[in-house]
C-alpha cells in the first residue's frame, strides 16, 4: 500500500527516497537506474523496494 520505510532484507531506510524517485522516474526524462544511483540507493534489495512498489493508497482509501 504505502512505500515501506525500511528495506525488508537489510533494514536500510528507503522510504525517504520514494517521492523524489517517483517524480523523477515518471517524467520519463530520467532512467530509474540513474535516479537510484544519484539518490545513493546502491543495494539490489533496496532498489527492489522502490522499483517494484505500486502505490495503491488512492485506489483502496475509499473502501476503508
Amino acid at each position: 500500500m504505502m512505500v515501506p520505510v525500511r528495506c525488508f532484507t537489510c533494514g536500510k531506510v528507503v522510504g525517504e527516497h520514494w517521492e523524489e524517485f517517483k517524480e523523477r522516474s515518471r517524467e520519463g526524462d530520467e532512467d530509474p537506474k540513474q535516479v537510484l544511483d544519484e539518490l545513493g540507493v546502491d543495494r539490489a534489495c533496496c532498489r527492489r523496494m522502490l522499483v517494484s512498489h505500486k502505490d495503491l493508497v488512492d485506489i483502496v482509501a475509499p473502501y476503508q
